[in-house]
Formats: C-alpha cells, sequence, structure tokens
C-alpha cells in the first residue's frame, strides 16, 4: 500500500540519492572517470544502469511530484548499493511499500514486559521508535542516570544525548554515538505514520544543540540493533559493552535494549 509522499519527503529523498550517488566510484561500474566536476556518478549514468530514463531520475532527485514503481525504486537502490536499512529508507521516503510503524501513545507497556526489564540482570531498558524511555532498570541507572528523577519530556535517549551534560560524559566516543544516534532517529521518523512527536524533537533539538543541528542536515540512515560502546564509569574506569536491541512480538513500536560487558 502506497500514498503520495509530501513536498518535504520528496525533499529529503532527493537529497539522499544524490548523496549516496556521490559516493559511488565510476571505475566499480566500467564507466571512465575522467574529468567529473562532482564525485560519484551521474545522474544518467545511475538511471541508465537502473533501467530508466535520465529525465525521470533527474525528476526525481529534484523533488518531482512522481511516485516511483517498487519495483524501479530496488533497481535504483541495486545501483546505489545500499545496504537493507538504507533501502528502508529509500521505501519509506517515497512512501511505498512500508510497512509503516505507529508510535506507542502514553508508553504503556504490558506487565510481562516491564517485568522481565527489571528482572535482567545487566543494565537494560524499553524505547519506542522516538528513542523514549519508557521503562529501565537498576543497573541501567547506575551506568547512565536515574531516568526516575527526570520528568518524562527529558527520558529520551537523543535528548540526553545532547543536552543532558552527565550523560553525555559518560559516553567515551560521544561524537560517534551521537551522530549513528542521529542516524537511527532519521530512518525511524521516515517509517512513522505520526511525524510529528518526531519534528517536535527535532525542533527542539536544534534550538539547543549546535552539534544537532549540524548533523541532523546529514543523509546517512543506519539501524540501531548491535554495536559496541565504551563508557566511563562513575569511579573514572573506562568499560565496554556490547549492546542489542530486540523488538517484543507484536510491538514492532518497542524495542528491548540491554548492555552487555565485554571481557577485556
Amino acid at each position: 500500500m502506497s500514498s503520495r509522499p509530501s513536498p518535504e519527503q520528496r525533499r529529503e529523498l532527493g537529497s539522499f540519492l544524490s548523496s549516496r550517488r556521490a559516493r559511488l566510484q565510476p571505475e566499480a561500474y566500467g564507466l571512465f572517470k575522467g574529468a567529473r566536476r562532482t564525485p560519484g556518478l551521474r545522474r544518467e549514468e545511475v538511471a541508465v544502469l537502473a533501467g530508466v530514463s535520465v529525465s525521470w531520475y533527474t525528476w526525481l532527485e529534484q523533488g518531482r511530484e512522481i511516485q516511483p514503481s517498487a519495483d524501479a525504486l530496488r533497481r535504483i537502490a541495486t545501483v546505489l548499493k545500499l545496504d537493507q536499512v538504507e533501502s528502508s529508507h529509500l521505501f519509506a521516503l517515497s512512501s511505498r511499500d512500508v510497512p509503516a510503524v505507529t508510535l506507542a501513545t502514553g508508553g504503556h507497556l504490558s506487565d510481562g514486559l516491564e517485568l522481565l526489564v527489571r528482572a535482567i540482570p545487566v543494565p537494560a531498558f524499553v524505547r519506542n521508535t522516538r528513542f523514549d524511555i519508557l521503562a529501565w532498570n537498576g543497573p541501567i541507572t547506575d551506568l547512565f542516570v536515574d531516568y526516575g528523577l527526570l520528568q518524562p519530556h527529558e527520558r529520551n535517549t537523543l535528548r540526553l544525548l545532547f543536552v543532558y551534560l552527565p550523560y553525555r560524559t559518560r559516553i567515551v566516543d560521544w561524537e560517534q554515538l551521537a551522530r549513528g544516534m542521529i542516524s537511527a532517529f532519521r530512518a525511524a521518523r521516515a517509517q512513522a505514520r505520526d511525524k510529528a512527536p518526531f519534528d517536535s524533537l527535532v525542533a527542539e533539538l536544534n534550538e539547543l544543540s549546535p552539534e544537532f543541528r549540524a548533523w541532523w542536515q546529514d543523509t546517512d540512515v543506519k539501524g540501531f540493533d548491535e554495536g559496541a560502546k565504551r563508557m566511563r564509569l562513575p569511579s573514572g574506569d573506562i568499560a565496554a559493552f556490547t549492546y542489542v536491541a530486540l523488538t517484543p512480538v507484536g510491538r514492532p513500536d518497542l524495542s528491548l535494549v540491554t548492555y552487555i560487558p565485554t571481557p577485556p
């Protein structure tokens, strides 16, 4: 099922396609590099490789009001060498064949899920697609902050990363993580039916954080399912963790995020 993308989505789509095209090497496609005014492939080269007309692809990057088919998007994704997250982002911006996720209202969790997160012995919390933290256990408060002492609107991972200094100083590789979280948030926003809760947070962080304001202009998207993180403990020691995010059955709007200590 598809709907018409908004003018903003079409502009985002054009910027995304242009940025993905710019990172490609002509030689990888058997094309002569020669003297080029801009890096990567030309629009006409992408069009030919994807089997679409040059004018049609140009209109797509320009944000014109056209609606590409799912097949055309798949061919473009293949030419641009998009990974799974990037391909889903492409389809979401095109409002085509994407299972849009509805943001949970009221932050309601089942009793079982709340019991589970509190029973897990490693640091853990439950968040929604907007990165609002809805439930947590004791070990995660020791690692980051006691979320119970914060106002509900402050319990948001992205907001904490950029405006809450104690949270920010605990993370050793802060910039790398912050940029990655923005990329994951951008991908989640594109797939959400109701973008207003996402956009209100973006507007707030644009005002509060120069770093967020600069990095939000990027086009990168990525998942946030698993990775490594180094944390500065209250003792001053540096500890390594592997974070793993799992989606509860029947609740695609939620993730259970755990931080597993990594042996030295």
